[in-house]
C-alpha cells in the first residue's frame, strides 16, 4: 500500500506553515451543503494541512445542539484550524446589548475563534459598532466585520464629510443601494483601529463571477487596507485562479468546502489544477 507524500511548507514560500497570517484558506461550514461530523474529519484528516478556517455560515450554528457544535470545534482545533461564528451577530442584537454580550461569551464557551459581524445588516451608528467591535476583544475572541460595497443611500454622508463616525442627521431610509469604495474602506479602517482582526469583502457586488469581477474596487480595498488583513469571498474555482493570478499566494479566500483542493494545487506554484504541486511526486510505501 503506498500514500502520496503532502507538499512541504518551506521557510522561504510565500506562505508559511500554519498559523497563517497570510494566504490564509477559510472553508464554509454547514448551511449552503449538509456536512456531517464525519465529511468534516475526512476534509481535515485529509487536507488540513490546506485549512485555516472553518466557518460556520448563515447562522447555522444557532439551529445546531451545543454538544455537536462543541464536537466540530474541538475537531477543528485538533488540526489547528479555526472556528467563526458566520454572520450571526446582526441577529442576536436586535435583542439589545446585553444579549449580545450573552452571545459573545457563549460563543468563547463553545470553543469559537472568531465573531464575525454583518456591518451592512447591523444598521446600527458607526461608533456603536466600534464599541460592539472592542467589546467582542475584550471578550478574548477574535473580530472580523463584513462589509459590502453598497450602502442605503440614506447612510451616505452629505457635504463631502466621509469622516467614519461623525455626526450624520438621521434621514428616512432609503430602498435605493448606492456603490461607495471609500465610505467601505474608511468604516474598515476604523474598525481595525478598534482591534479588529481582519476585514471579510462579501463578493456578490464585485467578485461573484470571474467574467464580471470589479479588479477596480479590489485593488482600492487591498492597496489602502493591505493584503493580509483582507480576505475575499470567492465564490467558483475560477475566481480563486483569478485573485491567485493577480495578487499571489499571499491573498486570503474564502470558500466553498469543495473546492480546497483546487485552490491549494493553484496557490502552490501557480500551476493551476495541477495536483503534482499539491500532492509530491514521490511516495512513501508501508
Amino acid at each position: 500500500m503506498s500514500a502520496y507524500r503532502w507538499k512541504k511548507f518551506d521557510e522561504d514560500e510565500d506562505r508559511p506553515e500554519k498559523p497563517r497570517r497570510y494566504g490564509v484558506t477559510e472553508m464554509r461550514g454547514p448551511h449552503y451543503t449538509h456536512l456531517s461530523q464525519n465529511l468534516l474529519q475526512d476534509i481535515f484528516e485529509s487536507m488540513g494541512e490546506f485549512v485555516d478556517g472553518l466557518k460556520f455560515s448563515g447562522g447555522s450554528h444557532s439551529l445546531m445542539p451545543k454538544s455537536f457544535i462543541k464536537k466540530v470545534i474541538d475537531m477543528a482545533h485538533q488540526h489547528d484550524v479555526y472556528v467563526s461564528t458566520g454572520d450571526w451577530a446582526e441577529h442576536i442584537l436586535r435583542k439589545g446589548p446585553s444579549a449580545f454580550k450573552q452571545y459573545v461569551e457563549e460563543c468563547k464557551q463553545l470553543g469559537f475563534d472568531t465573531v464575525e459581524v454583518n456591518v451592512g445588516s447591523l444598521e446600527l451608528p458607526e461608533e456603536s459598532l466600534l464599541r460592539f467591535v472592542r467589546l467582542i476583544k475584550s471578550g478574548g475572541l477574535k473580530v472580523k466585520p463584513l462589509f459590502a460595497v453598497k450602502f442605503n443611500k440614506s447612510d451616505l454622508p452629505v457635504g463631502g464629510d466621509r469622516a467614519f463616525g461623525a455626526y450624520i442627521v438621521l434621514t428616512s431610509r432609503s430602498s435605493e443601494f448606492v456603490e461607495d469604495v471609500d465610505l467601505l474602506i474608511r468604516r474598515a479602517e476604523r474598525c481595525l483601529e478598534a482591534g479588529a482582526d481582519m476585514i471579510m469583502i462579501d463578493a456578490d457586488d464585485i467578485c461573484n463571477h470571474v467574467d464580471s469581477v470589479r479588479a477596480d474596487i479590489i485593488a482600492k480595498i487591498i492597496g489602502r487596507l493591505g493584503l493580509e488583513r483582507t480576505m475575499f469571498e470567492a465564490s467558483n474555482p475560477r475566481t480563486s485562479e483569478w485573485f491567485i493570478n493577480q495578487y499571489g499566494p499571499r491573498v486570503n479566500l474564502f470558500i466553498d468546502h469543495s473546492h480546497v483542493m483546487d485552490l491549494e494545487c493553484v496557490r502552490g506554484r501557480n500551476l493551476g489544477k495541477n495536483h503534482s504541486s499539491v500532492v509530491g511526486s514521490s511516495y512513501f510505501r508501508f
